[in-house]
């Protein structure tokens, strides 16, 4: 698999595509073979069988404390790409992104690298692993983002924002 360039699109409200875990999967290993200190997870929608969103595969791609920089050269050199746009995620926080071709479809991909333990990876899997057990708070999310593209929000930054409230929510009635 080669990870391709990343091209930017609107956000999107897609079905659920069953071939995503797959290609998170693969992405997963190509990522571990780079480096196996890596830990890698697959979050967001497109971890949560039967849910709907951008159809963006997210990978959580955590590394060992004081290990960021052998992360992200890893992710470099693998061929994803530094987050662009407005308000990329600073490089002690960053994304890489990239674009893979499976089966004949593109998926674009976006790899969260986060130290192993620290907070914000915790709540992503916690609130992966909610959309999982709990149908009607699925539901309600996938509710919530046909709301935030009905307002017109469609630029990616502004999108992740307005989900983050209802994100944040569910992580603490659900603590």
């Amino acid at each position: 698999m080669l990870i391709g360039l990343y091209t930017p699109t609107a956000a999107q409200y897609l079905p659920y595509n069953s071939e995503s875990p797959k290609v998170a999967a693969l992405l997963g290993e190509m990522i571990v073979t780079a480096n196996p200190n890596l830990k890698i997870e697959h979050i967001g929608s497109t971890a949560v069988p039967g849910c709907w969103g951008k159809g963006i595969i997210d990978l959580l791609v955590m590394y060992g404390s004081g290990c960021i920089e052998s992360a992200r050269d890893c992710l470099d050199t693998v061929g994803f790409q530094r987050q662009g746009g407005p308000e990329p995620f600073p490089e002690s926080r960053p994304m890489r992104v990239g674009g893979i071709e499976y089966l004949g479809h593109g998926y674009r991909i976006h790899a969260h690298v986060i130290e192993h333990g620290r907070g914000d990876a915790i709540a992503l899997l916690k609130f992966r692993d909610l959309l999982r057990q709990d149908s009607q708070l699925q539901r309600a999310y996938e509710a919530h983002k046909r709301a935030i593209l009905a307002r017109g929000l469609t630029k990616s930054n502004e999108y992740s924002k307005a989900k983050g409230d209802f994100i944040q929510r569910a992580l603490t009635y659900y603590e």
